[in-house]
């Protein structure tokens, strides 16, 4: 394969006569981090080529002005024939009538990573839009590709283009230099003309390893500037023991806001389960907590085969993975609580002891080749941790999309640690805390919410209430616990602490609760909190407020990468790290109250409720309704395909039967994003997340005509109810941010297709119509409508959509969609009431749609009633 991609490259050159590559018996092998190098080139007119690891060979591009830190800089690029990997190692002459003829030099290599998944990096070439993350000497951060056109022969022009992130330099950027040197040896294009000063030091190893990037030479004065190998631990680092340790403090993670940029970092999956020591010796093995409790009963089926490995320790975490193969920690939960352990999986990610050797001096990356090795025949539910040397923000963004914990950064060259230290840092993709249960609430007999408290200053202080993430079964399973611990006398001490009122209940400050939050509030109370499950494995006295830090406070490796700043452009605001431009514009000239709603509020409007919205709208196909010049502009239209310029942060979704990817909102910053669009309403598909062909949920549209009342569409509204009641399922409620109302069901994954949802859907307002012809209509014909309200089923299609609850209206206003619990629904509701300015300080309080997830019911048994009804 390779060898066909290399042949124009080999017509083009006379390998008696220059130095270069021929690419064949290659000793540089294609690696799992791809390479990128930057070479610049005295030909006949100086240029800068760049080179990108795939598919076995350098895909090329002739830059003719070097890449540009300034993300308002379009630098063109000329594909150019593939070149072999060897030619990331060539520095030297070219000679004079040999193709090319003139100097080249290695300007910068590091490695790179496709945004959207390594296996799609054919089709974003094919297609013409190539976004990726650099991580070398002098390219740092997030770039594009685009093609603009091919010429008679096929030769194709590209942009290359710097995203907007900390990589950036805008403003008066310096460009390359005559006093460029090489970041391989040292030298500038005049040495490496004359022949002077000392080779290029190689990159890469004849074979890649598991660490991805292995260096020839260890010889400090070679290492390429800003690229720091895996070092090399001396043997007589290795120390034998007379007996293993009875348990070792494991090594912990700072917290951080983003992944280490800086070359010599690696990067992990976050796993969400428990963190374990595995201790074998002898034929015998057990499990430690963090805080060395045994818990080897917990889980016998690992014990059991960590029996058959090789004495030693080894660090992991014992996790539950769902129907997807990602990490589910109320899972976990579950089967311990269950004692149905038989399918969980330890997943190992370090070694401390093999045998009796203590590894803990040696580097990472020569811990984890051992580690590897040793695992080679372990049972399937005893796994390897790999690890990417993919730039950490790209890891981040895939490991989020994917709806995974986050990922946790580590010093490929750093020893093994106990506790808390600087070469290992984590980085979350949805905010989590851990946190103290200090009571219950109830409304009436039922369950409602937990009290949650930290430690500070020795007292446990209010942090707020978590009321969502519980189930039947949940609340089934923790409720014995409480009542085991209730006490007539509160925990919580200091200002803020809540009061004894109708419903509340207190506990001794004694279980730990994992949750997932959108933030605090300005008094340090969290918001929009979900439990996750009970933690086992820490002291209710150790649970501290967990302050992130920035990623740039973790030791960087010498020498030091050059540093890059971002520079605001007047009047931009940054939100979530995406830039506002022309922050001021208003959108809506009145929301209600007089006063104009800005692109900047609407951005903020978005980060507030985006924790709240997210799982409603990822994973699902999603359409825009952009209004940049407001909504009394003259540009309004409806965007559903991706476009050119967009944000990397949106990400894309392709769709069956449609060329054109598909916009989709996995973040909340890339709802940011839209705002920064111009972006007032969202549109997402009724599919399941991430399952474009199976319907997810059913939505009625209660459409009222001019002369209707809207006491009638509530009516409306709890007659729907009623009815799919009847049916076995469970509905909820929103405004339009129009004069009609949504009645919403969500539906269990069945394999059910669109078709036959639509038709429920219809069958359902069918029958409504029937019972009363004088109230109800299915046809939008405006000659009908006088007098009643219109039941639009047809928001069940496969490609229609409908707008996303909490999302803004484009109409005056600046309206919501609201949801509302079925006890509001009732004379008096006024929608109006909730806009883009006032629904942010509701959405603190809102406990509509809290059983929302826990809802769904089965279509299909929903179908076989209403046949016998």
């Amino acid at each position: 394969m390779a060898a066909t991609k290399l042949a124009k490259y080999r017509e083009k050159r006379d390998f008696s006569q220059t130095a270069e590559p021929s690419g064949e018996g290659a000793r540089v092998m294609p690696s799992e981090a791809l390479r990128f190098v930057i070479q610049k080139h005295d030909a006949r007119q100086m240029h800068f080529d760049l080179r990108l690891e795939c598919q076995g060979v350098f895909h090329s591009w002739a830059v003719p002005k070097g890449p540009s830190l300034e993300p308002k800089d379009r630098r063109m690029a000329m594909e150019v024939e593939d070149h072999p990997l060897d030619y990331g190692d060539f520095e030297g002459t070219i000679p004079k009538g040999q193709y090319g003829g003139g100097a080249v030099m290695l300007w910068d290599r590091g490695y790179w990573a496709p945004e959207k998944g390594f296996e799609k990096i054919g089709q974003a070439l094919a297609k013409g839009e190539l976004k990726f993350v650099m991580e070398g000497a002098r390219m740092h951060g997030s770039w594009v590709l685009v093609r603009t056109r091919r010429d008679s022969r096929g030769k194709a022009s590209w942009l290359l283009i710097k995203h907007r992130d900390e990589g950036a330099v805008e403003g008066n950027v310096p460009g390359p230099t005559d006093d460029d040197r090489s970041v391989a040896s040292g030298r500038t294009m005049a040495e490496i003309a004359n022949g002077k000063g000392r080779a290029a030091t190689p990159f890469m190893t004849t074979k890649a390893s598991a660490a991805g990037a292995v260096w020839r030479s260890n010889r400090d004065d070679n290492r390429p500037a800003g690229i720091i190998p895996p070092t090399k631990s001396k043997a007589s680092a290795i120390k034998t023991v007379a007996r293993l340790p009875d348990f070792i403090e494991p090594q912990l993670a700072k917290s951080l806001e983003k992944p280490p940029s800086g070359p010599g970092w690696v990067h992990e999956i976050k796993f969400d389960g428990y963190r374990m020591q595995m201790r074998i010796l002898g034929g015998k093995a057990n499990l430690l907590s963090r805080k060395g409790l045994d818990w080897s009963r917990k889980f016998p089926e690992i014990v059991t085969s960590g029996a058959s490995l090789r004495d030693g320790v080894i660090d992991g975490e014992v996790v539950a993975l769902d129907h997807m193969g990602a990490p589910d920690f109320a899972a976990l939960q579950a089967a311990i609580s269950d004692a149905k352990t038989k399918d969980l999986v330890f997943f190992v990610f370090d070694q401390m002891f093999e045998g009796k050797e203590d590894l803990r001096p040696l580097s990472l990356v020569e811990r984890k080749q051992r580690l590897k090795a040793s695992l080679e025949n372990a049972p399937a539910n005893i796994r390897f941790v790999d690890h990417f040397v993919a730039a950490g923000d790209a890891v981040l963004l895939s490991a989020c999309r994917m709806e995974l914990e986050g990922i946790v950064s580590k010093r490929l060259d750093a020893p093994y640690q106990s506790g808390r230290s600087e070469s290992w840092g984590k980085c979350k993709c949805r905010q989590g805390h851990e946190v103290v249960i200090g009571g219950w609430t109830t409304t009436g007999a039922a369950f409602r919410s937990l009290i949650a408290g930290v430690n500070r200053n020795g007292e446990l202080a209010h942090v707020g209430r978590i009321g969502t993430g519980f189930g039947r079964e949940v609340v089934a399973r923790i409720m014995p616990r409480l009542k085991a611990l209730e006490t007539d006398d509160t925990p919580f001490k200091g200002e803020g602490a809540p009061k004894k009122a109708a419903g509340v209940h207190w506990v001794k400050p004694e279980l730990v609760a994992e949750i997932e939050y959108a933030g605090f509030t300005g008094d340090g109370s969290i918001r929009q909190a979900s439990f996750k499950g009970l933690r086992e494995d820490k002291p209710a006295n150790e649970v501290q407020a967990e302050v992130p830090v920035a990623a740039m406070e973790m030791r960087s490796p010498e020498p030091t990468p050059v540093r890059t700043a971002t520079v605001t452009p007047r009047g931009s605001v940054p939100v979530m790290g995406v830039t506002i431009s022309h922050a001021d514009k208003i959108l809506w000239p009145d929301a209600g109250d007089g006063k104009p709603v800005t692109k900047l509020e609407l951005a903020r409007f978005y980060e507030w409720v985006g924790e709240w919205m997210l799982p409603h709208v990822k994973g699902r196909p999603c359409s825009m309704v952009r209004m940049p010049d407001g909504i009394n502009g003259e540009q309004k239209f409806f965007q559903r395909h991706t476009a050119r310029g967009q944000s990397s942060l949106i990400a894309e979704v392709d769709v069956w039967g449609d060329r054109k990817p598909y916009l989709q909102f996995d973040r909340i910053e890339a709802l940011v994003a839209a705002a920064q669009t111009g972006a007032v309403e969202l549109h997402p598909w009724n599919c399941e997340p991430f399952s474009p062909e199976q319907p997810g949920r059913l939505v009625f549209d209660l459409d009222p005509a001019p002369d209707v009342a809207f006491d009638r569409v509530i009516e409306s509204a709890r007659e729907i109810r009623g009815r799919l009641t009847d049916l076995g399922l469970v509905s909820f409620c929103k405004t339009t941010g129009g004069k009609g109302l949504h009645v919403v069901t969500p539906l269990k994954s069945n394999g059910l297709d669109w078709p036959l949802a639509k038709a429920f859907a219809r069958d359902v307002c069918k029958a409504m119509a029937a019972d009363a012809p004088e109230r109800y209509l299915i046809t939008m014909a405006k000659k009908e409508r006088a007098g009643r309200v219109f039941l639009d089923y047809l928001r069940n299609d496969r490609m229609a959509t409908a707008v996303a609850p909490l999302s803004p209206r484009g109409r005056p206003g600046a309206p919501v969609s609201m949801p509302i619990n079925w006890s509001q629904v009732k004379k008096g509701l006024d929608p109006t009431k909730y806009t883009v300015r006032t629904v942010p300080a509701l959405v603190r309080k809102l406990t509509a749609w809290e059983d929302y997830f826990d809802a769904e019911r089965s279509l299909a048994d929903a179908i076989k009633r209403l046949g016998k009804l």
